[in-house]
């Protein structure tokens, strides 16, 4: 599409629904999941929540989403969540839906209220039982720390 077009589309619509993918971080330099240079197979392995007291080593998803943290935890907004943001300010975004993990959308400054992150974020840890988040980086220090004893172990086994 010619961006004339999509600029008067935009300016003539009244409400709207922003639809995100990975193709929009990929901007904020994080990797699409199936690119050449993407984290995997798919989100289907990343889950943000665990439960008070549960132990994370075994679980799988925890190694992938190592490998990825660092990748989250440095990216910021790009242009395009930028200008979504001036769309809702303008009044013509009823909601944002992603498929990305990344919270890049709220750091740009979409409100809780109006974002819908179908898979998830990597902004937060949620525990299961008590519903308290908090920061991933000491999760993930943690989980480090925990997988190198695991991994010392199994190798003397």
């Amino acid at each position: 599409m010619q961006t004339a077009k999509l600029v008067e589309l935009l300016r003539g619509s009244k409400k709207m629904l922003v639809f995100t993918g990975a193709g929009i971080s990929t901007g904020s330099g994080i990797p699409d999941f199936r690119g050449r240079k993407g984290f995997g197979n798919g989100g289907s392995r990343f889950i943000t929540t665990i439960s008070c007291g549960r132990k994370r080593r075994g679980w799988s998803n925890w190694d992938f989403k190592l490998e990825g943290w660092p990748a989250f935890r440095e990216a910021r907004p790009n242009a395009t969540h930028e200008a979504i943001v001036q769309l809702e300010q303008a009044g013509k975004v009823l909601a944002v839906v992603t498929q990305n993990i990344d919270g890049l959308h709220a750091r740009a400054g979409t409100p809780a209220e109006r974002l819908v992150e179908l898979h998830g974020t990597n902004s937060f840890i949620e525990c299961q039982t008590c519903g308290r988040r908090s920061d991933p980086a000491a999760h993930f220090e943690s989980f480090r720390k925990t997988r190198r004893r695991r991994s010392a172990n199994a190798a003397g086994s």
